[in-house]
């Protein structure tokens, strides 16, 4: 799939909010979103797992191998249950990273940002928050899995980072016990 067409199929469907079936280029397997906005580089968009919505995830466009609308009984139950209902995402900028970080810090949530490669056979976890947005870079305060803060903030270039994940149920929750 071209990337002209993923960006105009992505920002087409931000309106009708339909389940996309998304191939990643990090993932083996493939995944399943509702849109909420799209630029030329950036996809925000909620993940639906076992008819859950658990918060929502900034992808780059570049990941995305092939879009595929998803149109069988899920959609139905999805809608039979309410799911989507009460879903509205926050306004994000998503015309590059450093905008999407500077609006995400204005939420003052915690997030996780991850650099995944299968290629690489690389992948990165941050949980915690953003404490500074450069040009080229995020300075970000992580916690690791005991919930204690890390002295020293991590600088993460833009470059590395795949997806950015807040409001999750493990964000939220987690962040009550750190």
């Amino acid at each position: 799939m071209k990337k002209a067409e993923k960006i105009e199929l992505l920002q087409k469907s931000v309106e009708q909010k339909p389940l996309l079936r998304l191939f990643l280029k990090y993932d083996a397997y493939c995944s399943y979103w509702f849109p909420f906005g799209a630029s030329r580089k950036l996809l925000l968009a909620a993940k639906e797992d076992d008819f859950i919505i658990d918060g929502f995830s900034i992808l780059r466009i570049s990941d995305i191998k092939k879009v595929v609308f998803k149109d069988d009984k899920c959609i139905e139950i999805l809608k039979a249950e309410k799911v989507l209902d009460c879903l509205s995402a926050p306004e994000i900028d998503l015309s590059d990273w450093h905008s999407a970080f500077l609006s995400l810090q204005k939420l003052k949530k915690n997030i996780i940002i991850q650099h995944e490669s299968l290629e690489e056979k690389e992948w990165d976890f941050w949980i915690g928050r953003i404490e500074k947005v450069l040009k080229t870079k995020v300075v970000f305060r992580h916690f690791d899995a005991d919930g204690i803060w890390q002295e020293k903030p991590y600088e993460i270039p833009f470059s590395k980072i795949t997806s950015v994940t807040f409001d999750s149920r493990y964000v939220n929750v987690f962040s009550k016990y750190v």
